[in-house]
């Protein structure tokens, strides 16, 4: 599931060892941001509307890509498709839900994300605690 909606702007399979990079210069903050291109690219992967050139590359490798962990991708690609699952998972449950289910039915991307926003909390609160204490120990 890593690779749902970023990669359906950058998956277009090349003939190397990565996806190609043909839309890496695309603005995911702006896509986020416009729910009607985002439900766009929502519907398209679950076969519900009309894809792109992009979103039909997307439904083509995103199977390969979490069946690989995203192996294919480049750092960029990668840094960018856990951008766009952490929004879904956070801000657009009921579509998330809907493409786990349709290509991570283990739910194993979620589950590690909510892990790791947990101790990413923790890590934060310890922090906060400890220059608290720094703080107090100073005056």
């Amino acid at each position: 599931m890593l690779l749902l909606a970023y990669c359906a702007i950058q998956t277009t399979m090349a003939e190397t060892s990565t996806y190609t990079t043909k839309y890496d210069g695309i603005e995911l903050k702006e896509i986020l941001a416009n729910d009607r291109i985002l439900t766009n690219y929502v519907r398209c992967l679950l076969d519900e509307g009309p894809c792109t050139p992009d979103g039909k590359e997307l439904k083509k490798n995103l199977p390969d890509a979490i069946a690989n962990d995203c192996k294919k991708c480049t750092e960029r690609q990668r840094t960018g498709a856990d951008e766009v699952m952490h929004y879904l998972i956070d801000n657009r449950t009921y579509d998330w839900l809907k493409l786990e289910e349709k290509y991570n039915s283990d739910g194993s991307y979620k589950i590690n994300y909510l892990k790791e926003k947990q101790n990413a909390e923790n890590k934060t609160n310890v922090s906060t605690s400890s220059e608290n204490k720094n703080s107090t120990l100073e005056h």
